[in-house]
């Protein structure tokens, strides 16, 4: 039986590492590969829960046949007048805790470590809109909104024609979150309307955004790449048309992105100064 589980594990391990450039893709059975120490656990988590999930589920079918088999009308002609024995209602209840228990200590400490991190770098604010995402780097400050580029196999075609990079369909957007790698990072998330959700599969966070109160999870990115999401709370009619993108890039490649930013946000403004001006 350890063989089999150890077999089922390095079964899927090995399927995930076939999907190992952070998209989805057709057919796709396993996790996103893990692209977090929290998206590593949570991976973990899960190949340890699901072989004792599976040999309860086999156990019950098992049993379930047995007794059908074995006490049915044909077999048992005469039933038996049993109706309490201790010793198996004392096992079937106290085999059940004992697994219970045994899931709920790893399972804890997962949810300990997800969602709390005092040493945190850097701080992103998501705020959720109907449709689009906003977003604030109150460390560097930073604001700007995040929409979805193309929602059609049409308009992601137009898009790279006229970029030359292949567009992702429902998931690639024109602003996307920028993060330096090896850094951990505070998630803020809220919403100024309805209830949303920031979830990024890679990352192993998923957060609601609730309008008047600020929930905050943390990541940390071990490779750079391009990771997706979508907003995990049904919100309204647009619900499946506000992405989320998150760009991992090397430190100085963020302090770049940071400094173009700031650039950019102060020639709108002194734009805006002489639009106002001339007015």
């Amino acid at each position: 039986m350890k063989k089999f589980f150890l077999f089922f594990t390095a079964f899927f391990s090995a399927l995930g590492s076939a999907f190992a450039d952070g998209g989805p893709k057709e057919w796709q059975m396993n996790f996103r590969p893990a692209a977090t120490p929290t998206m590593e656990k949570v991976v973990a988590f899960h190949n340890f829960v699901n072989p004792i999930i599976i040999a309860i589920a086999l156990f019950v079918i098992a049993l379930m046949t047995y007794i059908a088999i074995r006490f049915s009308a044909k077999n048992n002609p005469k039933p038996t007048k049993t109706t309490h024995n201790t010793t198996l209602e004392i096992i079937w209840t106290v085999i059940p805790v004992l697994i219970l228990v045994v899931i709920s200590v790893p399972a804890f400490k997962l949810l300990y470590f997800s969602h709390y991190n005092p040493n945190t770098e850097m701080t992103i604010k998501a705020i959720g809109n109907q449709w689009y995402w906003s977003y604030e780097y109150p460390d560097h400050g930073i604001a700007f909104d995040s929409n979805m580029l193309c929602g059609t196999k049409e308009e992601c075609d137009e898009l790279d024609k006229e970029t030359g990079k292949k567009h992702v369909r429902l998931l690639d957007v024109d602003e996307p979150v920028v993060v330096p790698v090896n850094k951990k990072i505070k998630i803020i998330s809220t919403a100024s309307d309805v209830i949303h959700s920031f979830a990024v599969p890679a990352f192993g966070i998923k957060i609601d955004g609730v309008p008047g109160r600020a929930q905050d999870t943390w990541f940390e990115v071990i490779n750079e790449g391009t990771y997706y999401g979508q907003c995990s709370e049904l919100c309204g009619m647009l619900h499946g048309f506000m992405p989320i993108a998150v760009k991992a890039v090397s430190e100085d490649k963020f302090n770049e992105w940071v400094q173009n930013k700031k650039a950019a946000a102060s020639n709108n403004l002194e734009f805006k100064k002489v639009e106002i001006i001339n007015n």
